[in-house]
């Protein structure tokens, strides 16, 4: 098998373990415009009373969410976890911050909440599978490769997670408990963070290739139309940036105008 073949093939299998991770960590779809959004703490107030380092090196691979928010209603406290899933910690670093005392909650209570390993993996990091395809997609546009049908190929995998991703009520990192009290905040990415993963480095290696420009003016535009409202505003401003890219990139007006028009086969999809 060429590699090539490989690039694409992995390229489809993290799409399709992507889709199914961001379906899994979001079961529930975007609530409507007209739903009143939930009144949430942004962050605990004071000085942490006490801070949890971690006693391994490794990737966070996963956290039980449901536990923690358990052992802090019962201790009356509040936790912090302060790196994000997928994030590499070594030991000693900070790994929780608890608040209101929580003198109840020992050390290896908390560290057993935390799988952490040698690698990320796909299992609560729905962002590791957009980082995967980003990658194969950059080392296709790199020069001393230069395939932008496999970039291109990764795009197409790009707009299915973007899908997946924007149809989704997205996580909020902050977890309360039945009286409304702030007991559980973790860092999680928001649809900001999944959009600019998924389009900036492609947008700016593929840049000067026709095929790309017109593939993700093409995932875009698709998006922008079919997405929730409030999803479409940073759509926008990344279209934006790929108009304005072409007008400095294609010197020839023709080029300009074959870039300016969605593909969704980079070029040879129509217009």
């Amino acid at each position: 098998m060429s590699a090539r073949h490989c690039a694409r093939s992995l390229s489809s299998a993290a799409g399709s373990a992507g889709q199914k991770v961001v379906e899994d960590v979001y079961p529930q779809l975007l609530a409507l415009p007209q739903d009143k959004p939930v009144s949430v703490p942004l962050h605990f107030e004071g000085k942490p009373s006490r801070v949890v380092a971690s006693s391994r090196t490794g990737v966070v691979l996963a956290l039980d969410i449901k536990g923690l928010e358990e052992l802090a209603r019962r201790a009356d406290c509040q936790i912090e976890f302060v790196p994000s899933v997928g994030e590499f910690v070594t030991n000693g670093e900070p790994l929780f911050r608890l608040y209101d005392g929580a003198v109840a909650i020992s050390d290896s209570r908390l560290q057993q909440a935390v799988a952490i390993g040698a690698e990320r993996t796909y299992e609560q990091d729905p962002a590791f599978a957009f980082r995967i395809v980003v990658d194969i997609a950059a080392k296709a546009l790199s020069p001393a490769i230069n395939d932008p049908t496999t970039a291109v190929l990764a795009l197409d995998q790009i707009h299915r997670l973007l899908r997946a991703v924007a149809h989704r009520n997205l996580d909020t990192g902050r977890v309360c408990d039945g009286s409304g009290k702030l007991r559980l905040s973790y860092r999680t990415p928001d649809w900001d963070d999944f959009v600019l993963l998924a389009i900036t480095e492609i947008r700016q290696f593929g840049r000067e290739s026709i095929q790309i420009v017109r593939r993700m003016r093409a995932l875009l535009q698709n998006l922008i139309e079919t997405v929730p409202p409030q999803r479409a505003v940073l759509l926008r401003a990344e279209l934006d940036l790929i108009s304005r890219g072409v007008e400095v990139d294609f010197r020839d007006a023709e080029d300009r105008v074959r870039a300016g028009a969605g593909d969704s086969l980079g070029v040879g999809g129509g217009r």
